[in-house]
């Protein structure tokens, strides 16, 4: 009897085990190869203290059929994730705790005779606010004598867009996605500051390493590690790395929408009634999750994830998401994750044939979208056009919050100062129509003191 099985496009790169789902649950199948480790890293106490730490995701073994029953040794059944992100949609303090949560796993790793053979960014999640490795078979039964074969990665993956995010410009976390196997360091090298070979920590890591890359790119492997890495050095190599790590700063101003609700035109009022209007549409509907598009510093997602409504909170700002960042790890918040996002540019399918790492669009639906004080920017700034805005967002929710800012509002009046006015369409008449074809308009409701109106929608 064949059973069917879907396995993940992301997992099939390590001959250890791979990711599947069957009626909507996801397994891990952990294959002969890894058996060893597997077993140590369960019989070793590593796996208890990690899960405890929160920087391992919990499992159980589980009796499920196997995938590839010819190389299964066990099947197990991860924790889930409530929300799979990606280092390029990080901010600067997501993707400096995940560094620090990957130098820690590996330090107690050792401790118990293990190490991590890879330190990719991608098998750290944010789980309860927190950075968290979901790779279980990311551990092998350390080698003495052996260095860390996960050294030159964790610099691409890490140490590299750190040291450009907040020594060049933070903007520079976009070449993750360009480079989704880490930032080469001979270009991060040639990037960075000169005053950075000064520093010993990027010196060594990344300068030094770019060149030694070069140099002994076609030499023997064998020979190059042939006198062994004892375990004294290992850790400090990783010490050293964490000091490098933590040395890396960025303060989250200076960009477009960082102050935004400081210069807002609303009164306080008006913003009283909007945040109490969502909050009844919330209550009264319930949904499991929502993404808060257009978010800034998570003023609004808070009132869903104070709910304990799983709340995926995107913004373009850099600054706004750092900020909302900083505010989680601060309430210690667990239903919240900030993200960046170009609502015009939204990140694409990558990786090999496209399955590696998904789409916007592939993660969702969301069962409820907020587009607040948004429209406008899309529709005036970027020219989408009103009908193409309301397909989108019914690609992506069940159940659409949000608000219409009219022409005469001084948010779009600023826009407008700077281009010609070839919006006719741009009506509250013409907005309606547009959504109407793919939503049924629930509910709606003027906000107090302002021309703006929200509304509550529901895909057809």
């Amino acid at each position: 009897m064949t059973i069917n099985h879907d396995p993940l496009g992301a997992s099939f790169r390590d001959p250890s085990g791979f990711l599947f789902s069957r009626a909507g649950i996801l397994y891990r199948q952990v294959n002969h190869t890894a058996s060893k480790d597997y077993s140590r890293l369960m019989d070793s106490g590593l796996y208890e203290r990690l899960v405890k730490a929160s920087l391992l995701i919990p499992h159980s073994e589980v009796d499920a059929p196997p995938a590839d029953a010819s190389l299964s040794f066990k099947v197990i059944q991860p924790q889930r994730v409530p929300f799979i992100s990606y280092p390029y949609e990080w901010s600067f303090g997501e993707l400096k705790d995940a560094a620090l949560a990957t130098l820690s796993i590996q330090k107690r790793a050792l401790k118990a005779g293990m190490t991590l053979k890879d330190a990719s960014a991608y098998n750290i999640q944010f789980v309860h606010g927190k950075a968290t490795l979901i790779d279980t078979l990311s551990f092998e039964i350390y080698q003495p004598g052996k260095p860390w074969d996960a050294y030159r990665q964790f610099c691409q993956h890490f140490l590299a867009p750190l040291a450009l995010m907040a020594l060049v410009d933070i903007r520079l976390s976009g070449l993750l996605r360009v480079h989704i196997d880490g930032v080469p360091l001979n270009l991060a090298s040639r990037l960075l500051p000169a005053r950075t070979r000064f520093d010993f920590g990027l010196q060594a890591h990344i300068h030094i390493h770019a060149s030694a890359q070069t140099r002994y790119a076609d030499a023997d492997v064998k020979s190059t590690v042939a006198r062994g890495v004892s375990q004294n050095a290992l850790t400090g190599l990783l010490d050293s790395l964490e000091k490098a790590v933590q040395k890396l700063n960025w303060k989250p101003s200076g960009t477009e929408w960082g102050e935004y609700y400081a210069n807002t035109n609303y009164s306080d009022s008006a913003f009283e009634h909007k945040k109490e209007t969502i909050a009844r549409w919330l209550n009264e509907n319930k949904p499991a999750s929502v993404w808060d598009l257009g978010a800034n510093n998570g003023e609004f997602s808070r009132l869903a994830s104070r709910m304990n409504i799983k709340t995926v909170s995107w913004d373009i700002d850099p600054s706004a998401v750092e900020q909302n960042y900083r505010a989680v790890k601060a309430a210690k918040e667990k239903n919240i994750l900030p993200l960046l996002l170009d609502l015009t540019n939204p990140s694409p399918s990558l990786g090999f044939a496209n399955e590696e790492r998904d789409s916007l669009i592939q993660r969702g639906p969301a069962d409820m979208v907020f587009a607040l004080a948004l429209i406008h920017h899309l529709a005036i700034s970027n020219n989408v056009p009103l009908p193409r805005l309301a397909d989108f967002f019914a690609g992506i929710c069940r159940q659409l919050v949000i608000e219409w800012v009219p022409k005469p509002d001084s948010q779009v009046q600023k826009l407008l100062r700077s281009r010609r006015d070839i919006f006719d369409g741009y009506t509250r008449e013409g907005f309606e129509s547009a959504f109407g074809g793919r939503f049924h308009i629930r509910d709606s409701v003027d906000v107090r003191e302002s021309e703006r109106r929200l509304y509550l929608l529901e895909r057809r």
